[in-house]
């Protein structure tokens, strides 16, 4: 078409600019659907000219958005792309656009904390202090600009990915290709999440369930032992020996929990919580109610 609107390279820097911004305005209710609205601006501002249909796209991306401020570029590059397509007539509704967001930023979510939290950011961290301990000054340097240049080229060809595979998606608007890359970033996504749930999420059972003595010559003595260091040295040698600290072998419920399956009490807190939203629950309910449950069980001696 003779008036065909396209975002150009400079429209797509600028909403990966503000795209490091997307954390800015996070609040417990939408998380960063102000960040995320903000990065859209400059490309609202070139696809629709006059105000109403601007003030539309606006509240159409208000809603509800949260993912690692990271792996939100691909997303950002796909409804880039869906965006242009609505501009120039194609039948792009809201529940597309929408669907597009809801159905990656889950998935991808799960993918950002292990690759920049659990690998990236640590091995740079170790190389810098490595180099800050021996007196190097480079340390702190190579970190700040070393991190900031992974991250910030990562954002930006993850969204340019996402421009493209978006002008895909809208070629089959019956959901396809969408399916397709959604399910699979899904599944991806959902393996990650379910490994760490043992790590995200502690829940520790302090009943006591049985306390039996143990037999002379299964723990240690404390008074039987030196004064001062070589007393403590004797403790340790005679711990790693398979000694007991105490002379009574405590179970509790959760040593009991962890003997069937390891993390069970976290995996049954996640499952409820995954629960409670399909109820369309708010999450600020979820989260007092986690405070309340938590300190509640403490005082009385459950947790």
């Amino acid at each position: 078409m003779a008036n065909e609107l396209k975002l150009t390279k400079k429209d797509r820097i600028s909403v990966w600019w503000r795209s490091t911004f997307i954390q800015g305005s996070w609040n417990y209710e939408r998380m960063q659907n102000g960040g995320w609205t903000f990065a859209l601006i400059p490309a609202i501002k070139k696809l629709y000219k006059n105000k109403e249909d601007r003030v539309a796209a606006l509240k159409r991306h208000l809603e509800f958005f949260n993912t690692h401020p990271y792996v939100a570029s691909p997303i950002i590059g796909v409804t880039l792309a869906l965006e242009e397509e609505r501009a120039n007539g194609a039948p792009v509704d809201d529940v597309t656009i929408q669907g597009v967001k809801v159905g990656m930023m889950g998935p991808l979510a799960g993918i950002g904390d292990p690759v920049f939290w659990f690998t990236v950011k640590p091995i740079l961290g170790a190389l810098a202090a490595s180099l800050a301990m021996s007196g190097n000054i480079l340390g702190p340097f190579i970190y700040f600009f070393a991190w900031n240049a992974i991250r910030m080229l990562f954002m930006w060809y993850t969204q340019e990915f996402g421009y493209k595979a978006g002008s895909r998606i809208t070629d089959d608007l019956s959901g396809g290709l969408l399916q397709d890359v959604t399910k699979g970033a899904s599944i991806l996504g959902m393996f990650i999440l379910g490994s760490l749930v043992n790590r995200w999420v502690s829940v520790k059972f302090t009943p006591v369930v049985s306390s039996v003595k143990l037999s002379d010559g299964a723990y240690i003595v404390w008074d039987k032992l030196p004064a001062g260091v070589k007393g403590i040295k004797e403790a340790l040698i005679q711990q790693s020996s398979g000694l007991s600290l105490t002379d009574h072998k405590v179970t509790t419920l959760q040593n009991n929990l962890d003997s069937l399956i390891p993390g069970l009490a976290g995996l049954a807190v996640t499952f409820i919580c995954m629960w409670l939203l399909k109820k369309k629950v708010s999450p600020i309910v979820i989260i007092f109610g986690l405070f309340i449950i938590g300190i509640v069980f403490h005082l009385i001696g459950l947790m």
